[in-house]
Order: C-alpha cells, then structure tokens, then sequence
C-alpha cells in the first residue's frame, strides 16, 4: 500500500459542555440563546454528532469562561 492509500484514524469529539454548563447551572436552551443557535445544536454538540464551527466553537467557550482547548477534546478513534 501506498503513503496516500493509507487508511487515516478518525478523530473524536468530546466536549465538556455538558459539565460546564452544569458549573454555571446553564441549560442547552439558556446556552443555546446566548450564542444564537437552537437546543437542538447544542444537544448535537453536547452527543458528539455535530462539529462546530469556529466561531460557534470560541462563542460557547467565551459563554463558558473557558478556552476552545479545554472545551474539546480530540481523541483519535
């Protein structure tokens, strides 16, 4: 096989969100509004099923009081 054939490991998501938002006693909803996306966006993002984008990513954590780095967390599968 071939350098470029190579198959690459998947990268996970994890987020802190959930825990955060736990600290500052903040429902998906309440979030939600703050950075202006819906529940359900946060719930996505919460499951791992929805990768933000990066402004959507530094305005939970700047909603949060945290950095981008210690809201994420990439695992490689």
């Amino acid at each position: 096989m071939v350098p470029w054939q190579k198959r690459r490991a998947l990268t996970t998501l994890k987020t802190r969100i959930k825990e955060l938002r736990a600290r500052y006693d903040l429902t998906q909803e309440d979030l939600a509004k703050e950075v202006g996306v819906r529940r359900e966006t946060i719930l996505f993002i919460e499951k791992g099923n929805y990768n933000p984008s990066l402004k959507l990513a530094h305005d939970i954590a700047k909603a949060l009081q945290t950095t981008i780095d210690d809201l994420f967390i990439f695992e490689d599968a």
